[in-house]
């Protein structure tokens, strides 16, 4: 049925452990503690590189470690083994415990403030003692901080929108980690004799960037046997509430499951019910009313008699509604649509025919243009481009411009052995002039150019806007990628106008892109609507650092789905040969 298969797209494309998660983490603090040390780059480097490629692995830690092939993820040497070894074992890495020791300040705490990175810990501890949050929140609200050399009022107030950004953030689970967990707990109790359904509700079937909690609907005729399989189900370390048809448990990573076991006769009006969203649901209740009917989670009524409920399909039908994806249910107009027979033909997640944005070895990837190349053509795609970093961005190991004769001979050679279209592209740095990092001159070798901020983020709204549209007036600029630069949870988005962002695109034909990062997804669902209104052509892209990230295309698509977009707004649902066209690509 229409309603119980969204969801299940997502289980082949993501599947983390919260070892992969935990894994990663402690190696990205090791790298932050040796930054705090004062060692080399590329100890620190080897730690990064190594925690990214294991936050994104197809399958769990702990399996890889088990087949003694740890060395094979990229970046994995046999020191960083030794430790993921140790910490599956133990749950504690003694180089990690004595590194911490050494440190006098609560640098995990301090370094979760946006901005806040090693060297500022650092210079902070040195010249002011700050220790932990409450002494960084008591330092900038009495103004020591801008005092110091380096830092400044700016700075100093930026640190402090920080730590209320932090307060708030952390209560929500982002969708690309949250959805793997409930899909595992879904399939196990499909696997029981006596469950005919089971589903994810909630904001996760909406495909909101990020979940609160996991809400479950299960249909069976024995529901207190689901009940008892459930609260006792694996990583489940708190049963909060327990029923005779519904059940509440915490998880170790820290999400709420609440599941409820329903009657066939009602599963549609209570999936229905729990999807939401809570406009979209009093909008469908007037209707009902308007109708002389009254509409629940336990059915469409007339009078005492149900007249629909076994499925959503035929309470929108009773109502005189076509059938509404869950992506759309935010009350956003979808309803006047639906009335009308004119919804939107949503682009569907096996629409793209091509990655416009990843990342390789050639700057902060993991895998090598040949191996990006074979693992793009499994998921049959037709083309792609080859985006490693170009110019002054350290952080990403930036090419430089004599680098780019020779990767487009690697790209070449990879293109004819793998047998799948390889452009060759750069995602290049704007800066705060609104000039690229790098010289038109050397842009022209390029298929295809990306044109993104990455430094300077915090400065007024008419100047960051600026940049962009400065950007966009280069004539070898194609894509502005992540146009807003946020990071959900770690950071706020630049200030901009994202309004005369999308006007100067059509203008200049500049493509803006849905960046498919779990916790980028930017744009987001609200700014892609804007741009598809306006006629704006968008693409999704994975910004892919290794080949497991390649998978995440689908969350991208689900942002385009929220907002509202069909094939024909986005550019890489074009086959090779049209798509080629329209950026002007001869080869």
């Amino acid at each position: 049925m229409k309603q119980v298969i969204i969801p299940y797209l997502f289980a082949c494309f993501i599947i983390y452990s919260m070892k992969n998660k935990e894994v990663a983490h402690l190696l990205y603090e090791i790298g932050d503690l040796l930054e705090l040390k004062g060692e080399n780059v590329f100890k620190i480097r080897a730690y990064r590189r190594a925690a990214q490629s294991i936050e994104t692995l197809s399958k769990p830690i702990e399996d890889v470690a088990k087949e003694e092939k740890l060395d094979d993820v990229p970046g994995v040497g046999a020191s960083i083994a030794e430790k993921i070894i140790e910490f599956l074992e133990t749950g504690k890495v003694k180089y990690y415990e004595d590194l911490k020791k050494k440190m006098p300040m609560d640098f995990e705490a301090l370094m979760s403030i946006e901005g806040m990175g090693p060297k500022k810990v650092k210079v902070l501890y040195e010249k002011l003692k700050i220790k932990t949050v409450k002494d960084l929140e008591a330092a900038a609200k009495t103004g020591k901080i801008r005092k110091l050399s380096g830092f400044g009022e700016k700075t100093e107030e930026n640190i402090l929108k920080g730590i209320q950004f932090a307060q708030k953030a952390g209560q929500r689970m982002l969708l690309g980690i949250a959805l793997p967990i409930a899909e595992e707990i879904v399939t196990e109790l499909r696997k029981l004799p006596y469950v005919k359904h089971a589903n994810c509700a909630g904001s996760m079937r909406r495909m909101k960037e990020t979940i609160g909690d996991i809400d479950i609907l299960a249909t069976s005729s024995k529901p207190d046997n689901v009940i008892d399989y459930f609260v006792k189900m694996k990583d489940v370390i708190d049963i909060m509430a327990r029923g005779p048809t519904k059940a509440s448990v915490h998880l170790k990573s820290g999400l709420q499951v609440d599941l409820r076991v329903l009657p066939e006769s009602g599963y549609g009006s209570a999936l229905l019910y729990f999807t939401g969203s809570k406009e979209h649901n009093i909008a469908l209740r007037k209707m009902a009313i308007a109708k002389k009917m009254k509409l629940s989670e336990y059915g469409l009524f007339k009078g005492k008699k149900m007249v629909a409920g076994k499925t959503e399909e035929e309470v929108y039908k009773i109502l005189g509604l076509d059938y509404i994806e869950p992506e759309m249910r935010e009350d956003r107009g979808e309803l006047d649509l639906s009335l009308k027979h004119k919804l939107p033909n949503l682009i569907g997640y096996d629409d793209i025919k091509g990655d416009l944005q990843m990342h390789t070895r050639w700057s902060d990837g993991t895998h090598t243009i040949e191996e990006m190349a074979v693992a793009c053509k499994k998921m049959a795609y037709e083309y792609i481009c080859i985006t490693d970093h170009l110019g002054k961005l350290k952080i990403a190991g930036a090419l430089s411009e004599k680098d780019i004769d020779k990767q487009q001979k690697e790209i070449e050679k990879a293109e004819k052995k793998v047998g799948i279209k390889v452009f060759h592209g750069a995602e290049i740095d704007i800066r705060v002039d609104g000039k690229l990092d790098i010289s038109n001159e050397a842009l022209k070798k390029f298929d295809l150019v990306l044109a993104s901020l990455h430094s300077a983020l915090k400065g007024p709204k008419e100047r960051n806007t600026n940049r962009i549209l400065a950007a966009m007036d280069n004539p070898h600029v194609d894509i502005i990628a992540h146009p807003t630069a946020r990071l959900i949870d770690k950071r706020e988005g630049v200030d901009i106008d994202i309004h005369a962002i999308i006007k100067k695109a059509l203008d200049t034909g500049t493509v803006l892109e849905i960046d498919a990062q779990p916790d980028r997804l930017d744009l987001n669902d609200v700014n892609a609507s804007a741009a598809r209104e306006a006629g704006c052509k968008l693409i999704i892209d994975t910004d892919a650092h290794n080949i497991d990230q390649l998978r995440f295309m689908k969350l991208g698509v689900a942002v385009a789905r929220r907002a509202w977009c069909e094939k024909k707004d986005i550019v890489n649902t074009l086959q090779y040969n049209k798509f080629a066209k329209i950026f002007d690509i001869s080869k």
